[in-house]
């Protein structure tokens, strides 16, 4: 498993981290950690994958105990913070990227700055 790189940084918001404790005991598993991904497609160009997982890959980077990406991603996530908003409607883990140059009303698809 690669090193954090030095220049990389990705969070959780106080609120994502209850949220995750919350689904960690809910799910009786304290090795849960949230990952984020980025694929290609979407409205905007790419999208964002979030899974709850407990292993790692050889070509995976881990912030802190709770939130890992994989390299490849990381390029489109470094300053990214991860918050958990709740709202009559809906409650969802939202990503704030400094990284997106326009994203789409759905909020799981962006267009990276270039």
């Amino acid at each position: 498993m690669p090193d954090t790189p030095t220049s990389a940084t990705m969070s959780l918001t106080e609120s994502a981290q209850k949220r995750l404790a919350a689904l960690r005991e809910k799910e009786g598993n304290p090795a849960l950690m949230l990952r984020v991904t980025v694929l290609g497609g979407g409205c905007s160009g790419f999208q964002y994958d979030l899974d709850l997982d407990d292993k790692m890959t050889a070509d995976d980077v881990k912030f802190g105990d709770a939130l890992v990406t994989d390299t490849m991603s990381l390029q489109f996530l470094n300053g990214a913070v991860v918050d958990y908003m709740q709202s009559i409607v809906k409650s969802a883990f939202k990503i704030r990227n400094p990284n997106e140059a326009a994203g789409c009303g759905c909020g799981k698809s962006f267009a990276p700055r270039m």
